[in-house]
């Protein structure tokens, strides 16, 4: 019969100590189980381990030659369950990453170089979706996390990396693009581009709720489905949208960011809700976001 882990531990907790009382102590068990389990260990390996008598207890010959395999095997089975923990923590293996579309330009590099140094023994795979891919992706289980921005849906677990202004986008040259500051009111008879409805359901129901406090419906003129056409379409005049100033680093000539007052866009890293945490990406990316404008990275 093969000794459990258990008993292992106990004989070399006892072999360590040379006493069974300092080794139940230190195992917090009494010592009657203590030598019990000893007892019944010699038995399944029909030798004797200890000598114990009047000066103490210590190891026999065969107890010497087994003390080096007992602590192997500890030290082995050890490794395998800090192996499992580094595991679940993400810390090894494959890592699959998905990166929303318009936030790749800034925010993958940054990211996938940090968690590459940190966990080299970590392989990281990417991918730049729509955030309908996105989603589906990281839901059915062939994206471990992905970055994106919120409103999204149930079944996803979310923790916010960084929080950036969001901007009016204008055409250089625009009445208002001197401003420091403008309110989303102020834009009110302004042509919009803006992305299809039929994008992301969650982020239009967002929109429409935002122009609707703000007292107005846009006018729009145009609809693409790619920040860089947005950015397109205004540095033409078509049209002026909103965006998170993130994406000046996909325009930087023909348009000017303006902040809009009390707007904040989110951009959060997110995973299965009913699956792991991926604990290890989630402390390399928020370190880095505590010490990278990352919404400038671009």
């Amino acid at each position: 019969m093969t000794p459990e882990l258990r008993q292992l531990r106990y004989f070399v907790a006892v072999a360590e100590t040379t006493s069974f009382t300092r080794a139940a102590a230190a195992l917090h068990i009494a010592q009657q189980s203590l030598s019990q389990q000893i007892t019944v260990l010699e038995r399944q390996l029909g030798a004797k381990l200890f000598d114990r008598d009047a000066r103490g207890t210590r190891l026999t010959a065969i107890g010497e030659l087994f003390l080096p395999e007992a602590r192997a095997v500890l030290a082995r089975a050890d490794a395998a369950v800090a192996t499992v923990a580094r595991a679940v923590r993400g810390e090894l293996g494959t890592l699959r990453l998905a990166f929303l579309a318009s936030t790749a330009n800034y925010l993958l590099p940054p990211v996938v170089r940090a968690v590459r140094e940190q966990l080299p023994e970590l392989t990281v795979t990417t991918a730049e979706l729509s955030i309908a891919d996105l989603v589906d992706g990281v839901l059915d289980g062939r994206f471990d996390a992905g970055f994106t921005r919120p409103p999204l849906v149930d079944g996803l677990a979310t923790h916010t990396l960084l929080t950036e202004e969001v901007c009016a986008v204008l055409p250089s040259g625009h009445r208002l693009a001197d401003r420091s500051s403008l309110r989303l009111a102020d834009l009110a008879d302004e042509p919009w581009v803006l992305t299809p409805r039929t994008s992301w359901d969650p982020w239009h129901r967002k929109y429409d709720a935002d122009f609707a406090a703000a007292g107005f419906t846009p006018d729009v003129v145009q609809r693409t489905a790619t920040v860089q056409g947005l950015l397109g379409l205004v540095a033409a005049g078509v049209g002026v949208t909103r965006l998170a100033r993130s994406a000046h680093s996909l325009r930087r000539t023909g348009v000017v960011f303006v902040p809009l007052e009390g707007e904040t866009a989110h951009t959060v890293v997110v995973w299965r809700a009913d699956g792991p945490r991926p604990a290890a990406l989630l402390e390399v990316a928020t370190r880095l976001a505590e010490t990278t404008d990352l919404s400038g990275a671009g």
